[in-house]
């Protein structure tokens, strides 16, 4: 009987071992405070020698206060080390700190784990900023870091060793470590500098506007932070106390804590001030680790924060009064001419602001993100200078520019208004043509008006304008390279969609009224980008065009235009034709010859000459060197023949022009011939030199009175030059 007892007794007390080492080595999994009154025991306040943190008698965490001086830390840490791993012992390595504290490291997975807190800032005064509060995870109850901010300092920032992630709560900037001015919110890992920051603010649910956050306010916030251990996502949500949390985090980093942290952590925070005295305080907080979202903090057992501090009173006022007019009077001088100093530079800067200002009139606002400022084109054009400048036209210079905030490339058409109708007419006809979205146009971006000057923003295209590319002369050092025939063809049929999108698929019919190769512009991959939109008109379909001064560029007008004064589709479809005999030709419509004389060179009336003759292809660019599709070729120029018909009701329509390009359609031999002396009349020159299509164009005067028909009202109605 004596055995059976001795032996039960051993049976329980190997019992009591097992269940109590279970008991010990359960590890802790989460915990919640609603303020901190009765939790002196649960929290280690980390290295005391420099950590003022302590618990007041209202229940509120302090990490640092306004009476105890400036550049202050505190530290406060949960007691107990939390594990972050699952370690086994065939990959899990152990080491004992002299601390006693627990070093393992392991190669597994770092746990989920999730964190709420409330927080808040008081400073001194209004204005005064401390250097914020971080929630840190350490290896030990303490930071390695004996400076502000508290974290560490110049010996051990950065170290991988460390292995400490920080989630900061900054009010300032610190020009070394933070690229965010004013507070935000701010992820470090073993370093002061952040992986990732973010203005502090939050994402409302209704509309998802972000609305911003002052952490020095006073007022609790709260703030959450969650990792998923699968995902390897960390994300940070702030918002007031009173706004419930919102579904968008402020900050999300993806990142694999399983290098960084030890099996076995520490959760705590930490907090600093500069030369501002200010008190951080944690009104209650809670953790969870591996086992789902960390648990509601009850807000309705927080302990209440103190006042804000007044300001002086009187009689500290009158004391600071007294004492700057008698001891510290010495320090005024200086202080008196510094500040002389900065007005004066203040007074400058105004007189700079003044030059650079342009002034916006209310019925401009509707107009919104289409309005630059005329200070931001003048810094993104270096003050319009020469160097900027990418070319001069007869409505003003073009100039390259980096716009300051975005970083975009644009070009700058710096032009003077002296259009007749009004100036929001003008402008916002600019702004409908801002609107147009399409792969063969130039986009304008927007538009700049101060005084007399209207600026216009387009995209900017690196390959320039085609007419650099095709008009090249034998005496020529440029060395740009002769743009192929496919080259010209995709450029061709390129601004025959870009001008389909015009006539027929926006909302309103959009007149060009100056095709020309010089307004076709060649983006990074060459393709075509039809450009330059300052004479273009537009009216609505099913209404007839209007009656405008006749504006472009002579050898693309159409004759109409000096008779009725209305800019229509088919007028741009003649400055088409032109536009397709100059890049097949490689001349321009009009030539003058360099003598001086009044006598020019008519292109059109050259190439339907030479077709008459059977001997069409001898009017193909020379620099080509005969290296072009013969049936493109021929295509080609039989279009531009049709598109320059006298008559506007014979020329084909843009969508037909492209139909003939891409070869849906045979191109109508009839039309061709139908091209009589009416259409375009030659005048012959008495050396015969319009005899021969190998060597230049007929020779035609455009003062005499023996010329065709178009050329003398063309003449008589331009109003203003090649661009």
């Amino acid at each position: 009987m004596l055995l059976i007892k001795k032996l039960a007794v051993v049976v329980v007390l190997v019992l009591l071992s097992i269940v109590a080492s279970s008991i010990e080595e359960k590890p802790i999994q989460g915990f919640v405070y609603n303020g901190f009154k009765d939790a002196s025991s649960g929290l280690s306040f980390g290295n005391t020698n420099i950590s003022i943190a302590d618990i007041t008698s209202t229940g509120l965490l302090r990490l640092t206060n306004t009476f105890s001086g400036t550049y202050q830390i505190g530290h406060a840490f949960y007691s107990h080390p939390l594990r972050f791993k699952n370690s086994t012992k065939q990959n899990s390595s152990s080491t004992v700190s002299s601390e006693g504290n627990n070093t393992s490291t392991s190669s597994g997975s770092v746990f989920s784990f999730s964190t709420s807190f409330i927080f808040s800032i008081i400073p001194e005064s209004p204005g005064l900023r401390g250097q914020g509060i971080s929630f840190v995870i350490a290896p030990q109850a303490k930071l390695p870091g004996a400076k502000v901010p508290g974290l560490f300092d110049s010996r051990n920032n950065g170290q991988p060793t460390n292995t400490v992630l920080a989630v900061e709560l900054d009010t300032i900037h610190n020009r070394e470590y933070d690229s965010i001015q004013g507070d935000h919110v701010g992820l470090d890992i073993n370093d002061l500098k952040s992986v990732a920051s973010k203005p502090s603010g939050y994402y409302t649910d209704n509309n998802g506007s972000f609305r911003n956050l002052s952490l020095i306010s006073g007022d609790p916030i709260s703030v959450w932070i969650e990792y998923d251990g699968v995902s390897k996502n960390l994300t940070v949500t702030i918002s007031p106390l009173t706004v419930p949390k919102p579904d968008t985090p402020l900050l999300s980093y993806k990142q694999d804590l399983s290098s960084i942290f030890l099996d076995s952590m520490y959760v705590g925070f930490s907090s600093s001030t500069s030369f501002a005295r200010t008190s951080h305080y944690i009104l209650g907080w809670s953790f969870m680790i591996n086992n789902g979202t960390a648990l509601p903090i009850n807000l309705s057992q927080l302990p209440k924060l103190p006042e804000n501090p007044s300001k002086f009173t009187e009689k500290e006022q009158n004391r600071k009064r007294a004492k700057l007019l008698g001891v510290e009077l010495p320090i005024i001088i200086p202080v008196l001419a510094f500040t002389f100093i900065v007005g004066i530079l203040f007074f400058l800067r105004i007189i700079r602001n003044c030059k650079l200002a342009d002034v916006v009139e209310d019925w401009e606002l509707n107009y919104g993100k289409l309005r630059f400022s005329y200070k931001d084109l003048y810094i993104a054009t270096n003050g319009f200078k020469e160097k900027q400048l990418l070319g001069i036209g007869g409505f003003g210079k073009i100039y390259e520019g980096v716009l300051p905030a975005s970083k975009v490339k644009v070009a700058v058409k710096k032009i003077s208004h002296n259009s007749k109708q009004g100036v929001r007419e003008f402008i916002s006809e600019i702004i409908s043509i801002g609107h147009l979205r399409h792969r063969n146009l130039v986009q304008l971006l927007g538009y700049c008006r101060r005084k007399k000057e209207l600026l216009l923003v387009y995209e900017f295209m690196p390959n320039g304008s085609l007419d650099k590319l095709i008009f090249r002369h034998s005496s020529s050092t440029s060395a740009s390279p002769v743009l192929s025939w496919n080259q010209r063809f995709q450029i061709i049929k390129g601004v025959a969609s870009g001008l389909i999108y015009l006539h027929e698929e926006w909302n309103q019919v959009v007149i060009h009224r100056d095709i020309k190769a010089s307004n076709v512009l060649l983006d990074g991959e060459m393709n075509a980008r039809l450009g330059d939109f300052g004479l273009a008109r537009l009216y609505d379909r099913g209404t007839n065009p209007q009656t405008t001064n006749v504006v472009g560029t002579l050898g693309y007008i159409a004759p109409e235009m000096t008779r009725t004064g209305r800019a229509t589709t088919t007028s741009d479809v003649y400055s088409f034709g032109a536009f397709l005999l100059e890049v097949a030709c490689g001349r321009r419509p009009i030539e003058m010859h360099k003598s001086g004389s009044e006598e020019g060179e008519v292109l059109v009336d050259w190439v339907l000459f030479c077709w008459r003759k059977g001997e069409i292809l001898q009017t193909s660019d020379p620099n080509l060197m005969n290296e072009y599709v013969k049936e493109e070729m021929e295509l080609v120029l039989k279009l531009g023949l049709l598109c320059s018909r006298n008559n506007p009701k014979a020329r084909p329509s843009m969508r037909q022009v492209l139909q003939y390009l891409d070869g849906d359609f045979p191109l109508p031999e009839t039309e061709l011939w139908a091209l009589d002396y009416d259409d375009s009349i030659v005048t012959t020159s008495s050396s015969g030199e319009h005899q021969n299509c190998d060597i230049e164009m007929v020779s035609v005067s455009t003062s005499s009175s023996n010329t065709y028909s178009r050329s003398p009202s063309v003449a008589d109605s331009l109003l203003s030059g090649p661009r």
